[in-house]
């Protein structure tokens, strides 16, 4: 009868797949922290989603579910890491330590405790962490202890009392390790008093640690009496689960003092209470412990009568159990919580993704733009090579009227038998040659040699044509002669002009003039004859001139326009006719 009663037990607590009962509490941190993460999600914040990982790792820590804390923040430590969050980094590396070394995973909490120390933003926050890693790595008692008292100075200065009351409780584990007995329960003691005021968790830790402390050495009042001193605590007396399971746990006590019958009522006390309140699982642990001490007094009457009534009692008790429909609803918010990260991960991937191509986009947009200014440089630089090519040509040319002209009056002094006269002007002809040609690969010279080049010139024109003209030329003392850098023989064919059409047709002999003047930032060049004038130079020439493209301007107009354009020169040049006299005036200015 009585196997068959446990079989059914068996049975109906399989299929209520029932595992451990939960506080709706729990519930209702877990469904907030639920909704926490996917609004964090929806709105791709990182730090909103790493500060909800904490928030649940908090949650199972408290709760002493230390391989769910530690799952989690991991969790947040790798986003705090990918956000360069340091403060928060410190603190969620220091509890993951916390967790994995109540999960005795020494190794990995030294690790983080050397981290945290490592990212430290205080100096009392480096200490903290850098004694938790010693006090874990080191052999022996002694520096252990040392590395405690040094947390414990710390934690009081802070008034730290959770950090210190876990500094208590890791000294007691040192004097237990060093037979001190009075001292660790003092340590101890301590510990849980500090606890029971802000962590409830922590102190029912320190408590079943310090009953325990008292179970091994045989003292078994002192751990009934520590058992019934938490029984007494507000935040047992307050959650009927919780006081259920300490008095099971003082029921366990009274049974290695070989105290059955103390045992029995204070197990029947805890499953009227767990009946009464729709616990399941603690009036079937109950009925359990109770049954195996009727076994012993072979109280076999009391065990069926008890399995009858829980048997009996257990419809009522599941409907009331809270519990079960908690166990459900977290199961679904495990879920859900698992089902928002994976969305999360695979919103992260779609970024991911979507920044490569944007990234790989940019990246084209600048190759091609770099293509296209690249092109339009090679361009540029090709028109300006082809200029300056343009320009130098342009430079090496010189009238072949007056060349020829020139040539043809050596011919005429040899042929009048006027040697000296034709010796004296070939020198100045190929001196002026050989000055062209020399200052044709600079597009400027210095002044001086120009200057000497327009002296060469007008002093061949004034052997040619003696009777025709006089000039002058006239610089300003302010221009430097050497430093001063001009284009080369740009005044050339302006005196050519005046020359050949306007002082040479008059009957009377003509002046030329040429001025270099400084003019605020400004050469200013003056080029002033008084022959016939620009008009009426036109009307005498004969048809065969007219016919005839003269090169001597437009070379210069075509000079004057590729400085402009390559060295931003502004250079100017106005040829006008004399309003109140005969002549023509040239005017050229350009920026010094």
């Amino acid at each position: 009868m009585k196997l068959l009663f446990r079989i059914i037990l068996i049975v109906i607590l399989a299929v209520g797949n029932l595992s451990f009962a939960q506080d709706s509490a729990r519930v209702s941190k877990a469904l907030k922290s639920a909704s926490k993460l996917k609004m964090a999600v929806d709105n791709n914040d990182e730090k909103g989603v790493a500060d909800t990982y904490v928030g649940i790792a908090n949650d199972y820590y408290n709760q002493g579910n230390y391989a769910k804390s530690e799952e989690y923040l991991i969790k947040a430590r790798n986003t705090y890491q990918n956000l360069k969050d340091k403060k928060n980094l410190e603190a969620v590396t220091r509890k993951l330590a916390q967790s994995q070394e109540k999960q005795n995973k020494i190794n990995p909490a030294i690790s983080n405790y050397s981290k945290a120390a490592e990212i430290g933003y205080s100096k009392e926050n480096r200490a903290v962490n850098q004694n938790d890693a010693a006090r874990l790595a080191s052999p022996s008692a002694e520096l252990k202890a040392e590395a405690i008292r040094s947390n414990i100075d710390i934690s009081r200065k802070e008034n730290e009392k959770g950090d210190l009351a876990e500094s208590y409780s890791q000294m007691a584990d040192v004097n237990i390790q060093q037979k001190d007995i009075p001292k660790a329960e003092e340590n101890l003691n301590n510990a849980y008093q500090l606890s029971k005021e802000q962590a409830p968790q922590q102190a029912l830790e320190i408590n079943q640690k310090l009953t325990n402390f008292y179970v091994e050495n045989k003292n078994f009042d002192k751990a009934i009496e520590a058992k019934k001193k938490v029984l007494k605590e507000d935040f047992v007396k307050e959650n009927s689960q919780e006081k259920v399971n300490q008095i099971q746990e003082l029921a366990d006590i009274y049974i290695k003092k070989n105290d059955a019958e103390e045992a029995v009522g204070l197990l029947k006390n805890a499953y009227g209470i767990a009946i009464e309140k729709g616990h399941t699982l603690e009036a079937q642990k109950s009925v359990k412990k109770l049954d195996s001490l009727y076994a012993v007094s072979e109280n076999t009457s009391a065990s069926v009568e008890l399995y009858r009534d829980f048997l009996g009692r257990l419809p009522d008790l599941v409907s009331k159990d809270k519990s079960l429909v908690d166990d459900k609803i977290l199961e679904d918010t495990e879920q859900r919580i698992s089902q928002l990260e994976k969305e999360k991960q695979l919103k992260d991937e779609l970024i991911r993704k979507k920044n490569i191509f944007n990234y790989s986009l940019i990246g084209a947009l600048v190759l091609l733009l770099a293509l296209i200014g690249f092109i339009f440089w090679t361009l540029k630089k090709v028109q300006v090579k082809n200029k300056k090519i343009a320009l130098q040509s342009l430079r090496r040319e010189m009238n072949p009227h007056f060349i020829f002209n020139s040539l043809n009056s050596v011919n005429h002094f040899i042929a009048t038998n006027n040697e000296l006269e034709a010796n004296q002007y070939l020198t100045k002809f190929s001196k002026l040659m050989r000055g062209v040609m020399e200052n044709s690969t600079e597009d400027f010279i210095p002044f001086q040699q120009e200057l000497d080049l327009l002296q060469n010139y007008l002093a061949l024109e004034k052997t040619r044509f003696t009777d025709k003209f006089d000039y002058e030329i006239s610089v300003d003392e302010n221009l430097s002669m050497q430093s001063l850098q001009v284009p080369g023989m740009l005044v050339q064919p302006f005196l050519e002009n005046a020359i050949w059409h306007g002082l040479r047709y008059r009957t009377e002999k003509g002046f030329l003039k040429l001025n270099f003047e400084k003019l605020n930032q400004h050469l200013k060049i003056t080029i002033e004859d008084n022959g016939i004038g620009i008009e009426e130079s036109k009307k005498q020439k004969t048809q065969h001139q007219k016919t005839r493209k003269g090169r001597g301007m437009k070379n210069t107009l075509e000079r004057i326009a590729l400085l402009n354009d390559l060295y931003r020169q502004e250079i100017q040049c106005e040829i006008t006719d004399k309003k109140d006299q005969q002549g023509v005036l040239v005017e050229i200015s350009y920026k010094l």
